[in-house]
């Protein structure tokens, strides 16, 4: 008697379930979200989300990006020459440089008041030591 698992092997690719994908939205379709959201009262709000499957962390990230003027009807082009251009690995190896050097003098400026403290401190040690060498020790009657 064979069993259906004996008919079949078993393997990784195999896998009933597919690998889910991640959503993604148009600038048009998060524009109206935000719209429908901001025009609907209080307690209908919710189920916006609800029904569109969203979190209402979604729609303050679209808003702020539409405050912003990020979020457009404009093609896909316009917005990615909005980006930072790229650094250079000159300049990528300056500003490293640039940060090294700036701990290495508050490093430097650590040590000097450090050294500074302990010279007075010495000095005051040498001032005490000299000065209980004058002094006569007490006498007992």
């Amino acid at each position: 008697m064979s069993t259906p698992s004996d008919d079949q092997p078993s393997s990784p690719a195999a896998d009933p379930a597919p690998r889910p994908t991640r959503r993604v939205f148009s600038p048009d379709y998060k524009l109206a979200i935000v719209a429908e959201y901001e025009n609907a009262p209080n307690g209908e709000k919710g189920a916006i989300l609800r029904r569109e499957g969203l979190y209402s962390s979604h729609v303050i990230e679209w808003t702020r990006a539409r405050d912003a003027g990020v979020l457009t009807n404009r093609p896909a082009e316009a917005t990615t020459s909005a980006k930072r251009p790229k650094k250079s690995a000159e300049q990528l190896e300056l500003e490293k440089l640039r940060r090294q050097n700036e701990k290495l003098k508050s490093d430097l400026a650590k040590t000097r008041m450090a050294l500074d403290i302990m010279g007075k401190a010495r000095a005051l040690l040498d001032e005490l030591s000299g000065s209980a060498e004058n002094d006569e020790p007490p006498t007992t009657s």
